[in-house]
């Protein structure tokens, strides 16, 4: 079974592993040094973020910030992909829900199609004015 709740300071260093593991996964398209850029960004985030986290057997496995109904960030294990723990992570969110995602995480891209979310626009950088375009979705 699978537990959300709010993020804990204790958490960070264990939501940080699932970052670098998600990122390791799925993100081959950025260069070593904008990730080395963004860790630090990434761990000050987790551990001071109000996040919810996917618990299960104790374990984080998947951490999502959102703000309003807007996906801020999403990131599971890759050890817990496709066990559902991102879909029931969206779906606190409820509908209408936005997210961006880069374009070049066609994993990404394909579960929150899957999960109802269209396209509604597209930023050729992200929000830090890297070069890796950013798909506008939303769910009705």
């Amino acid at each position: 079974m699978i537990e959300v709740r709010p993020s804990e300071p204790s958490d960070a260093d264990r939501l940080l592993q699932i970052w670098r593991s998600a990122v390791d996964s799925s993100h081959d398209f950025l260069t070593r040094s904008d990730r080395d850029e963004i860790h630090p960004q990434v761990a000050d985030y987790v551990a001071t973020a109000p996040l919810l986290v996917a618990v299960k057997d104790g374990e984080p496995v998947a951490f999502m910030g959102v703000t309003g109904q807007h996906i801020d960030s999403l990131f599971v294990d890759p050890a817990a992909h496709g066990s559902g723990v991102g879909r029931l992570l969206t779906e606190t969110v409820g509908t209408p829900a936005t997210v961006d995602v880069n374009e070049q995480n066609q994993r990404a891209v394909s579960f929150y199609r899957y999960l109802g979310f269209e396209v509604t626009g597209r930023s050729q950088t992200d929000d830090q004015g890297r070069p890796y375009s950013l798909l506008h979705m939303r769910r009705d």
